[in-house]
């Protein structure tokens, strides 16, 4: 799928934060189910951010599944089946932005017809204690392997276009979804949290990760996500000297997360963030959007770079 794009477009642009937009929209997110939150309260609010997305110029849209789980939603009150409706609804909120969007504005304007990716966040993301961002979980690999297969079903039946693998701090984590996909159809990317400009949170070097990834046929593309913009040239250079997959890249803006109380601290880097494109483009880059704190704006201006290509 991806490759197809990309033989249409040098860049494929991807949306920003979602979390970010409910909370400028007066959603109160400070919860151990963070955006997926949402789901159950407001659904149409995030219906409409995916459409604002869409506006201005993504090409890929990333549903709010990132921290929706079952036993998330179990450990809030909610029953197995309305814990998997959530879910379900998740991809559905993101397709039907799509159609509204390409009824009302999309079909007329020249673009390709935009990409739905259901949202798979780590498992320390269900955790909510700051864990995707080191790895160490206290699960065995074959729960890890249960935990993603559970919601990856829900989503594929859904029919989601690819699965957004994001947010992945080890590479162990990335073979357990992998593994997790042994009966699942639909392609995916995965997009890892890293330390530096060459490793991943835990340690590992992303060149091992891309290595391993590049050999992987359910893998159509290989990133970096949810890691300060000034590393990412280099991880893109590390990935793309092992690998000829797509890269997709989508940084944060650059503030830091306290997992602890569960809000940003700090300054953005100082450097307009879609004035990163160029550069990560320029490094082998062939997706580009923006994760925390990034909104439509950078979008669109990202999108407006993409055109003088």
């Amino acid at each position: 799928m991806l490759k197809e794009c990309l033989s249409e477009k040098k860049v494929l642009i991807l949306d920003g934060a979602l979390a970010t937009e409910l909370e400028k929209r007066g959603c109160n997110i400070n919860d151990t189910l963070w955006s997926a939150k949402i789901l159950a309260e407001q659904p149409e609010k995030i219906q409409r951010v995916h459409y604002d997305y869409y506006a201005v110029g993504a090409d890929i849209g990333i549903s709010s599944s990132y921290q929706a789980t079952v036993c998330g939603f179990e450990q809030k009150g909610y029953t197995k089946q309305q814990a998997k409706e959530l879910i379900k609804n998740s991809i559905r909120l993101l397709k039907r932005a799509r159609t509204n969007y390409w009824e009302n504005e999309g079909e007329k304007s020249g673009r390709i017809y935009p990409i739905a990716a259901a949202s798979i966040g780590p498992y320390g993301a269900y955790l909510s204690d700051g864990s995707e961002y080191t790895g160490k979980y206290l699960i065995s690999y074959n729960g890890l392997v249960e935990f993603h297969r559970e919601r990856m079903i829900l989503l594929e039946e859904e029919g989601t276009d690819i699965f957004a693998c994001e947010t992945i701090p080890s590479l162990e984590e990335a073979k357990a979804i992998l593994m997790a996909m042994e009966t699942i159809s639909t392609p995916c990317w995965i997009s890892f949290s890293c330390k530096d400009e060459k490793h991943v949170c835990d340690g590992t070097p992303i060149k091992e990760c891309a290595i391993f990834l590049q050999q992987q046929p359910k893998v159509e593309a290989i990133g970096v996500n949810c890691t300060p913009p000034e590393y990412i040239e280099g991880l893109i250079r590390e990935i793309r000297c092992v690998s000829n997959k797509p890269i997709v890249v989508y940084g944060n803006s650059g503030e830091v997360y306290d997992a602890k109380e569960k809000i940003w601290t700090g300054a953005p880097c100082g450097y307009g963030y879609s004035q990163w494109a160029p550069k990560w483009y320029e490094a082998g880059a062939n997706i580009i959007g923006g994760c925390c704190r990034t909104g439509p704006e950078d979008i669109k201006k990202i999108k407006q770079w993409s055109l003088t290509l």
